[in-house]
């Protein structure tokens, strides 16, 4: 019987490190400074919600690589934890501005 070998679970923190992986995966070039991208989850009856912290170069296409993020964050999750994923929330934490960081190196443009 089933119920007499025990059940897997995956623990929250496992699948946030998995969704944090693939957050980075989806974005093409994080910028120099930025942190790396973070994510929160619950789980609950093999259905999990994540949330992913990212910042992004500016100017930039930002729904573009937040569509990227989620997609991929759900695909990963899916495929990597067994688990339905119908809620990414993506979180914009800073934006890198490319002139702020030539200004700040002593360049100007």
């Amino acid at each position: 019987m089933a119920a007499e070998r025990g059940a897997l679970r995956i623990a929250d923190r496992v699948v946030a490190k998995i969704a944090a992986h693939a957050a980075r995966e989806a974005l093409d070039v994080l910028p120099p400074d930025a942190a790396r991208p973070h994510a929160t989850v619950i789980v609950h009856h093999e259905v999990a919600r994540v949330r992913v912290s990212v910042e992004l170069d500016y100017p930039s296409d930002i729904g573009g690589q937040c569509a990227a993020v989620r997609h991929q964050v759900a695909q990963r999750v899916e495929a990597l934890a067994g688990m339905e994923v119908p809620e990414v929330s993506v979180q914009v934490e800073r934006l890198h501005s490319a002139q702020t960081r030539g200004a700040a190196q002593g360049r100007t443009q």
